[in-house]
């Protein structure tokens, strides 16, 4: 364990992103009462680049590069990620060190006017930065318009309070996490948005070499969580999972038995590949793999290069 009298938590500087270094702040705090411990808040490309969707600027790596190179250079001890924003494999030298408990995975409707997706008319704008719901929206709604959102959640919130949309959809775990639940109008089930692989859990990340680290870290790892996310992971990384690709992947645990949905679709909502399965929470990472190559053999290998093709 370490013996060092303080801990450098690196977050991005985003209001859901210091909560979140904020609370495990104040976990290891409970657990560690003799050490400091202190956040370095970062902007990182991914927060500066907000004229361009994810998909078209190199992904989600893009929010995490910077809290990684502090680590490497040892100016952070720690980062913490929404652990859906974080790539399928990590780069050389780098390691999770534990996952959270999950909170709350689904997707979240929110509008001013409207009551659900099903109650709004032709032609109304929906406001959403991910093609998983995207995909998954247009396949159920074709007469619905999607434009691309980007943003802090503060910043899409006033995006549709000003009228440039007519709806949103977000994680439902940051507006609650925000103290913003009563901007949900309505929770979509999983049956409606399969969430993205980690919804809802947070990750610690350290570089790799940091063994004191790992005995530190590991009461704030969830076992059931990490097991549903390392199932969920498995299943994206299989298919080479990334915000080029409308993919879902969601799985739950109930008495020592993972299940988990998988989903890709076609951005248009044209076509979409769902497959599920279940396991023993110790073969999550196979889970996923298995579900993984049912969707290939049901076409989500040529789907997938086909989007990555065009992109």
């Amino acid at each position: 364990m370490s013996d060092k009298d303080t801990l450098v938590i690196a977050s991005r500087e985003s209001a859901l992103a210091m909560w979140q270094a904020e609370h495990i702040q104040a976990r290891l705090q409970a657990l560690y009462p003799h050490k400091t411990i202190r956040i370095e808040g970062m902007t990182t490309r991914g927060d500066q680049i907000l004229d361009k969707t994810l998909s078209k600027i190199g992904g989600k790596g893009l929010f995490i590069k910077e809290l990684e190179q502090a680590l490497q250079e040892g100016r952070a001890d720690l980062a913490v990620h929404s652990i859906k924003d974080v790539p399928m494999d990590l780069p050389a030298g780098f390691a999770l060190a534990a996952i959270t408990e999950r909170a709350n995975p689904l997707d979240a409707f929110v509008s001013n006017t409207y009551a659900s997706l099903a109650d709004m008319p032709p032609g109304a704008v929906v406001g959403t930065a991910s093609l998983r719901r995207e995909a998954q929206i247009r396949a159920r709604f074709p007469q619905l318009v999607i434009r691309p959102l980007r943003g802090n959640v503060q910043t899409r919130l006033r995006k549709l309070d000003e009228g440039e949309f007519d709806a949103i959809i977000l994680a439902a775990a940051g507006l609650e996490r925000l103290g913003l639940p009563e901007r949900i109008r309505m929770l979509l089930p999983p049956t409606h948005s399969l969430p993205a692989a980690g919804q809802g859990a947070l990750g610690i990340e350290i570089a790799a070499h940091r063994y004191d680290m790992l005995a530190l870290l590991n009461p704030l790892n969830h076992p059931i969580t990490a097991a549903c996310v390392e199932a969920e992971r498995a299943l994206a990384r299989a298919l080479d999972g990334s915000c080029q690709v409308p993919l879902a992947a969601y799985a739950t645990a109930a008495d020592g038995v993972l299940t988990l949905r998988g989903l890709v679709g076609s951005p248009d909502g044209s076509l979409t590949l769902q497959a599920e399965a279940e396991a023993p929470l110790a073969y999550a990472d196979a889970l996923g793999r298995a579900v993984a190559k049912k969707l290939a053999d049901d076409g989500a290998k040529e789907l997938i290069a086909a989007l990555l093709a065009a992109s």
